[in-house]
């Protein structure tokens, strides 16, 4: 287990990972940038990604920022350097839409902890996850279209399939910002609280789904993810349907009913 980390590190470094019991907690760590994610970033978050996916013990992830702002987004020295770089490349974003992806699909739930801002491509990386709760005064804006920016497509469709082609629409189209009522209302935070209420919020959430089961969930929101994305795979739905009504875990949620007591999974 990794030690504990201060709100406020005090050096820039690439994401921090803590995990405590059953919750990992990711800290996006470079605070005198507004958390601005680096190729490098990029490259720490795949192998954070992969070290909490690999732990039976880690049932949720909290995805969150050192100090005041979530994330500015990708750099966007680095986005320039990619777009003029050689066709094997692929895109500007491709590297980043490849993190953001890989997030969505981790099989254990996610929530974004958003301390303060996000802006750019980070929107969509909060958007990956699976619960978002912000601060009151967050913000958030997209500011592809001021930039030139054609959007990667995966973050389009992320974008459409979870706020609505018309709220997609607002926030790429015009890329104005919006403050965190708006953001609440939109549905892309799943819970707001001021400043001082934010990880009272974060630990109930974290604790609810890191005592549920974790099977069933991690089917579950690959099921979700799918349908989304208008591409679920039906048999394979089916057939974890089938097995959970012999797992172990149905045994233990009915037997905990039964007995008036939380489920131990």
């Amino acid at each position: 287990m990794t030690k504990p980390m201060p709100e406020a590190a005090e050096t820039a470094s690439t994401p921090i990972l803590e995990i405590a019991g059953a919750r990992a907690t990711i800290r996006l760590n470079r605070p005198k940038h507004l958390n601005r994610l680096q190729p490098d970033d990029l490259d720490a978050l795949m192998e954070l990604f992969d070290r909490i996916e690999a732990d039976p013990d880690v049932r949720v992830l909290v995805l969150t920022g050192t100090g005041r702002a979530f994330s500015a987004g990708y750099d966007l020295g680095s986005i320039a350097e990619r777009a003029s770089g050689a066709p094997e490349e692929q895109t500007a974003g491709s590297a980043f839409e490849v993190v953001v992806n890989r997030l969505e699909d981790l099989a254990i739930p996610t929530i974004c902890r958003l301390n303060g801002g996000v802006y750019g491509g980070s929107t969509d990386l909060a958007l990956a996850c699976d619960f978002r709760i912000g601060i009151d005064t967050c913000e958030m804006f997209m500011p592809a279209a001021r930039l030139g920016l054609h959007y990667y497509k995966s973050g389009i469709k992320r974008y459409v399939s979870r706020l609505g082609a018309d709220n997609a629409r607002k926030l790429f189209l015009t890329a104005e910002k919006i403050d965190a009522a708006e953001m609440l209302r939109i549905g892309y935070l799943t819970a707001m609280a001021p400043a001082g209420a934010l990880d009272a919020e974060v630990d109930r959430l974290a604790a609810v789904l890191a005592g549920n089961a974790p099977v069933a969930m991690r089917g579950m929101k690959r099921a979700i993810n799918e349908f989304a994305h208008g591409r679920l795979d039906e048999e394979a739905a089916d057939r974890r349907a089938r097995d959970s009504m012999r797992g172990a875990e149905i045994k233990e949620g009915i037997r905990a009913f039964s007995e008036k007591r939380p489920p131990k999974f």
